[in-house]
């Protein structure tokens, strides 16, 4: 039996208990598995697999030397939420989202946060996230965040964590939704017996709010993809064809008369409301980067002038920024007059002189992370880092202490995890996808994201991570 010698050793498992015994949640789960051979779990993995291999979701690692496109690795245990649990999630994600849009709409507006000093000024300004091109701008509905991807954490006492904020292009739901139906067939009898919240209507929910921020009755919309080199390409191509709008480069689109208008075969057709997966300064070589040839030349100004609506809005790279990421929970305060329901991890600051003195002395139990570092890249984790590494990332840090903060190493929680034949805990966070449109939709569940290699608390799929389903209970 697989689940018989397995381990919890002193972390936190989202399965079993400290005392060893099984979570209420998973009861039904650990029933399924003990009914059925070694041999025929393995071989629902092995299926598992296949039919994720005959979709092609796929990724592509930046930097990789052979270039080629991986499979997102999938393990078949899935990861079970309660609807109490949720609950207070979801309250916690959406007062997030609230009070982070109010800051960019504030940050580009009146600068009431800085003037009541909740936030220095140098901090904002300094972001490599803001664009002092937005300064005046009001987007459509007054929303700047439309599709958020948090990244939550649950630590060795079981409390969960914010980790960190994804609001300019955050990627990984078209594997929630492949992985949702792959388990279907994996697992059938399971979802015939438990009350799963479904996921499905994603899509559905997407187009709904890019369609909100349009005053026409049946707006064009396109999805705008940097190209099929693009690591998360796959997904910019299931969302567009899930959605029934087009998937654009920017050579497919042109500025004629402050509007946006896409090439097809019957000639020139007018977009209004364009979901870009590219990033602030590659959008618009006339008013960004001038050697982009991602972008559309003048799509800046169409946005400024309220003929297009753009999601994520321009400078809402302002608050993925990880220094300003420690101010959120001021933010829900001043903004909300609120607690924050989820906290964040505790940071470290390195523009202030006394955690810049810590982190340095100390790096050898911190993660330091750059503040607009992504997919577990420019990050040291002290305490497997060897003693050049360590020292080499300390020089980094004190030649630009305001694009560093660091964290202390949290014990992850660990779920069981199908490892070759046998179960082994591997460490894991949570990425739910939320979207703000005329309300502020939470999707039940999100990407598990698991730590393949035993002992490592990097889940990124670039890193060696592979994803779980995650099972939202009604």
């Amino acid at each position: 039996m697989l689940l018989t010698n397995y381990q919890t050793d002193s972390f936190y498992d989202e399965m079993f208990s400290e005392e060893g015994g099984i979570r209420q949640s998973y009861h039904t789960l650990k029933s399924r598995i003990e009914g059925m051979d070694d041999k025929e779990l393995l071989k629902r993995k092995a299926s598992a697999e296949k039919a994720l291999l005959s979709l092609g979701i796929t990724f592509n690692v930046y930097g990789d030397e052979e270039e080629e496109e991986r499979i997102m690795p999938f393990d078949i245990i899935p990861r079970i939420v309660t609807s109490f649990e949720w609950k207070k999630m979801e309250e916690g994600l959406k007062q997030r989202i609230r009070a982070l849009n109010l800051f960019i709409q504030d940050v580009y507006g009146d600068e009431k946060i800085i003037k009541d000093g909740i936030i220095p000024a140098e901090i904002v300004y300094s972001s490599s996230g803001y664009l002092k091109e937005c300064k005046g701008i009001k987007p459509p509905k007054g929303i700047w965040i439309h599709i958020t991807g948090t990244d939550l954490v649950r630590d060795g006492d079981g409390r969960m964590l914010v980790l960190e904020d994804n609001l300019r292009c955050p990627s990984g739901v078209s594997y929630v939704l492949e992985n949702r139906e792959v388990m279907k067939k994996t697992f059938p009898e399971l979802f015939a017996s438990l009350s799963v919240r479904p996921i499905y209507d994603y899509p559905i929910r997407l187009r709904g709010m890019l369609e909100h921020l349009s005053d026409k009755s049946n707006p064009n919309i396109a999805v705008l993809t940097p190209g099929i080199y693009n690591s998360a390409y796959y997904e910019h191509s299931f969302l567009a064809s899930r959605m029934g709008v087009p998937l654009v480069e920017g050579t497919d689109l042109t500025v004629r008369d402050d509007k946006l208008y896409m090439r097809t075969t019957k000639g020139l057709k007018q977009v209004d409301v364009l979901y870009r997966r590219i990033d602030d300064i590659f959008m618009d070589p006339k008013t960004f980067r001038k050697d982009s040839l991602l972008g559309v030349p003048g799509i800046f100004d169409v946005f400024k002038k309220g003929n297009v609506a753009l999601a994520n809005a321009p400078g809402t790279g302002v608050a993925d920024d990880k220094v300003i990421y420690s101010y959120v929970p001021d933010f829900i305060k001043y903004y909300l007059g609120e607690e924050p329901i989820i906290p964040n991890v505790p940071t470290y600051l390195c523009s202030r002189e006394k955690d810049l003195k810590y982190v340095c002395e100390n790096i050898g139990n911190l993660v330091v992370k750059a503040a607009n570092g992504a997919g577990g890249y420019g990050m040291i984790i002290g305490p497997v880092a060897s003693e050049k590494e360590k020292e080499e990332f300390v020089g980094k840090v004190k030649a630009d202490p305001r694009n560093y903060i660091a964290q202390p190493v949290l014990s992850l929680s660990r779920i069981p995890t199908l490892i070759e034949d046998k179960l082994e805990g591997r460490h894991v966070d949570l990425r739910p996808f939320i979207l703000y449109g005329e309300e502020i939709y939470v999707m039940p569940g999100g990407l598990t994201r698991v730590a393949l290699r035993r002992g490592s608390l990097v889940v990124n799929s670039s890193q060696g991570g592979g994803s779980k389903d995650t099972w939202v209970m009604g």
